[in-house]
């Protein structure tokens, strides 16, 4: 791999790793071995991906994937695996994102600019989440990106909206930070299940 079209061939072909996140960032390929947290990291992505794919459904609008699909954006030389992704109906129609089919069967990647992309933040992916990706995903032209830290004591939800000159983050009234992508207000909630163990509940108003 010495480009990120070799990258993107490494990627359909039999010899890509079946474990670990593997992208390409910032001109070179990357590697996430690391095992994820239960509550901080598997908890956490499992509710905010919950919460979005059912109101994708209601609304119709548009459709929400979870962990697992490779995003590519040929102008921003990235690829990568988000926490999540949400892409409108408009987008898929106007070619703002495209579906890439697999050398086999079936769809393997999305070559574009989906609208939303979620991280959630590890110990591992930290300068990843909060500097190389913030800087390829707004060169990919994606209008917001959602980051989420839930390691310390005090819980971080941030959306970050595309502007001319680089992410803004949008800022919170009450507590509640507006989505124009969704047209919706989120609150991120930390909480405790029926075993004490961490919890969390995102709000939509």
């Amino acid at each position: 791999v010495v480009d990120h079209a070799s990258f993107r061939q490494w990627f359909q072909s039999e010899e890509f790793p079946e474990e670990g996140r593997v992208s390409f960032l910032n001109g070179e390929v990357m590697f996430d071995m690391s095992q994820e947290q239960i509550f901080s990291h598997v908890r956490m992505k499992t509710e905010i991906g919950r919460v979005l794919a059912n109101l994708a459904k209601r609304k119709l609008n548009g459709v929400f994937f979870g962990d697992g699909l490779l995003i590519s954006h040929l102008g921003a030389e990235v690829s990568n695996n988000p926490d999540g992704v949400f892409v409108v109906n408009a987008s898929f129609e106007d070619g703002t994102v495209r579906l890439v089919e697999g050398a086999k069967q079936g769809f393997i990647e999305l070559e574009g600019s989906p609208d939303v992309v979620l991280e959630v933040v590890s110990d591992s992916s930290v300068k990843k989440d909060y500097e190389l990706l913030r800087v390829a995903y707004w060169k990919a032209g994606i209008r917001e990106y959602w980051l989420v830290d839930a390691r310390g004591e005090k819980l971080d939800f941030q959306i970050l909206k595309h502007t001319s000159k680089g992410y803004s983050q949008i800022r919170p009234v009450g507590g509640w930070i507006k989505s124009a992508v969704f047209r919706k207000s989120f609150r991120l909630v930390a909480t405790k299940n029926h075993l004490g163990q961490p919890d969390f509940e995102l709000q939509v108003r």
